[in-house]
């Protein structure tokens, strides 16, 4: 079986969380890619065997560029995401990445433009806020990922709320 060779940015995530769960340590970005060297807020999503097993990004950079974005949300993803158990070295061969590099969130005026598979959502109230990325499965109506929102920012129906919107280069 031929391994088909992995984009630089999902290989980064891969092994930062590689490196950091067999050894405690945190890689330095090297080696960079024009786009890694930009800044932009990332998630980095892994999966185990098609099953959600870690997701967490920022919506706006955090970091000096993208790769030092990358390096963050991976550990993240792997040992601080709430709904799972932290990633164990028996997982490591059984996972998966992606990586979502974010558009800057622009005001929606009508949501009724939006489209669940092009564009992910941030839902806000104060400082309550949720936020949804395109394209996931079994999302498939703009309502449903505002629902979604909601309710990962504790947001209560009928509270009046503020849309963003952006949009993701996603590299698997």
């Amino acid at each position: 079986m031929v391994e088909e060779k992995m984009h630089p940015i999902v290989q980064l995530a891969k092994n930062t969380v590689e490196n950091y769960i067999r050894h405690g340590k945190i890689i330095r970005a090297e080696n960079l890619t024009d786009e890694m060297k930009q800044k932009a807020g990332v998630f980095v999503s892994i999966k185990k065997r098609g099953d959600l097993r870690g997701c967490i990004g920022t919506f706006e950079a955090t970091q000096k560029n993208i790769a030092e974005e990358i390096i963050h949300n991976a550990i993240q993803s792997a040992t601080q995401d709430p709904r799972f158990d932290r990633i164990a070295l028996s997982e490591l061969d059984d996972l998966q990445y992606s990586v979502d590099i974010l558009s800057t969130p622009q005001p929606v005026k009508d949501y009724k433009q939006l489209d669940p598979k092009k564009h992910g959502i941030i839902v806000q109230c104060g400082w309550r806020k949720g936020l949804l990325l395109p394209d996931l499965e079994g999302v498939d109506t703009v309502e449903q990922q505002i629902e979604i929102c909601m309710q990962k920012g504790g947001i209560s129906p009928g509270e009046p709320i503020s849309l963003s919107s952006f949009e993701v280069r996603r590299y698997k």
